[in-house]
């Protein structure tokens, strides 16, 4: 198949607002893709490249070559260039990518080179997001999207699933949790507190449970044997940077697992550092920084059985059997408001930043936010990308400081709608960070004001949301300050301009 074909969809699939439009034009690319380019074809469609990393930055990809008259490059092409790309590392490896970079974009036409360059910096917007290719690929292959929806889930994407489906219901059934493969973690709603937790939790037959929630990195080890894979919620794979993690998970009575949790760095007193801290682990191979401690929430694999589908329940008393005290997340079970709220207040006297409250016979659903598990932080806190940012005045001059912050719509998650600005909160290290991160992802520039690629995830802090008519969202945020930049979650991930609304006083 020519790449131009997958443009020429993509293309149409950003033109339109309609969930079913964009689900069919996908499909009917996959339909007519030969067996062996389908999934190849499914992750161009939804935006994404076979290889994890190639070397390519923005600045790289400024200048371009004269692009081709005619469309010739075929997708498997565009595939092994960028093997090739992603491999060359080490003396020269500059000049040679620069090469290779000429050599590929050279061959593409101009809508091609548009695109090539849009997918190598994870920046095609067509509102393609996984519900969407997931609906894309059940109608292509003539399957039940939920058949589709559950292979995903635990192969770790639509695009993992595409020949499963082609190949029928049956095919799809046998996908499982394979221990070293990552899946789509479980997400949390959020409530303002926990008695509103706990409402929205509902009548629960089993109970509740209440969790404290750590302010670490959310990681889910895999073990067969002594092979350790560490992963985060973006399923990366961090198994490098974390030795201390994988030396106590190979300390544990069992041969294959797959655990959920969270790692965190800790101080002499066993209270948390700043997230920061935990969060340059991720960053970078292990330099003997401080260690971090991994804590456990729970089990879903041990040993030859998969436990997702058990209740929450039976999934605990694994974990409590596997995982000593010491490595698990302190939990409290019951039915007592009162007691629950005794525990919260120690885990927020313990310094952590909140608690998760969970429903005891709650399956583990892979992949989704739903109301079985439900976080509340005694500080209102959004995540929310950035739109634009100023240059600094006074003692800020010559850093960009004051950042424009955007929801999501709900109507269209591909577009974001402003909320505000705040520059408090900002430390120097902070302002000389962003300076360099907005610069790099600037689009444009008018007076005192840099318009960015909305590419950064930013957790804001603030205390009140009040009406306003000075943003289309028709709301602001009271006293917005800045927690800390999220490099673990990605726009599609961010709150809504409706999730924002429930907060009106």
């Amino acid at each position: 198949m020519l790449l131009h074909e997958v443009v020429e969809v993509s293309s149409r699939v950003a033109a339109t607002r309609s969930r079913n439009l964009k689900a069919g034009e996908i499909a009917g690319l996959l339909a007519r893709t030969e067996p062996e380019q389908r999934e190849l074809v499914a992750r161009y469609l939804s935006g994404s490249l076979r290889q994890r990393r190639t070397g390519l930055g923005w600045r790289g990809l400024q200048t371009m070559p004269d692009p081709a008259e005619t469309p010739t490059l075929a997708v498997d092409e565009v595939d092994r260039a960028f093997d090739h790309l992603a491999s060359l590392s080490g003396a020269g490896s500059v000049a040679a990518r620069a090469t290779a970079v000429a050599a590929l974009f050279g061959s593409a036409t101009a809508e091609e080179q548009q695109w090539l360059r849009a997918v190598a910096l994870g920046n095609v917007r067509q509102g393609a997001l996984e519900a969407v290719m997931t609906e894309g690929v059940a109608q292509a292959a003539g399957v039940p999207v939920a058949d589709v929806r559950r292979a995903a889930m635990l192969a770790g994407g639509a695009t993992y699933v595409v020949d499963a489906a082609f190949a029928g219901t049956e095919a799809l059934a046998a996908i499982g949790l394979s221990v070293g493969r990552p899946i789509q973690p479980m997400l949390a709603s959020s409530a303002p507190d926990l008695d509103a937790a706990i409402e929205k939790l509902g009548s629960a037959p089993a109970g509740f449970a209440v969790d404290a929630k750590l302010d670490g990195i959310r990681i889910q080890v895999h073990r067969s044997g002594d092979d350790v894979v560490i992963a985060t919620r973006s399923l990366d794979d961090i198994t490098a940077r974390l030795p201390e993690v994988v030396e106590v998970v190979r300390a544990l009575p069992a041969t294959d697992l797959v655990l959920d949790g969270e790692a965190i760095a800790l101080d002499d007193r066993g209270r948390p550092r700043p997230f920061q801290e935990t969060a340059s682990r991720t960053a970078s191979a292990f330099t003997g920084e401080a260690r971090v401690t991994p804590y456990f929430f729970d089990v879903l694999h041990l040993d030859g059985r998969d436990l997702l589908d058990l209740p929450a329940t039976e999934r605990w008393a694994a974990l409590e059997a596997l995982v000593p005290e010491p490595h698990r997340v302190a939990r409290w079970r019951g039915d007592d408001p009162a007691s629950a709220r005794a525990f919260s207040r120690q885990v927020l006297a313990d310094g952590h930043e909140g608690v998760v409250v969970k429903a005891a016979g709650a399956s583990y659903a892979a992949g989704r936010r739903g109301a079985s598990w439900i976080k509340v932080k005694p500080v209102h806190t959004l995540d929310l990308v950035v739109l634009a940012v100023e240059w600094g005045s006074g003692r800020r001059r010559g850093t960009l400081s004051n950042i424009h912050l955007g929801a999501r719509d709900d109507a269209d998650p591909e577009k974001f709608v402003m909320l505000g600005k705040t520059f408090k909160g900002m430390t120097d290290e902070m302002l000389a960070w962003q300076t360099q991160r907005f610069t790099e992802l600037k689009t444009t520039e008018d007076d005192w004001v840099v318009h960015v690629r909305p590419e950064q995830v930013v957790e804001i802090a603030f205390d009140a949301v009040q009406r306003s008519r000075r943003y289309p969202g028709g709301v602001a945020l009271r006293f917005a300050r800045v927690l800390r930049y999220r490099d673990d979650k990605r726009p599609a991930e961010v709150d809504t301009i409706s999730t924002v609304q429930s907060y009106l006083e």
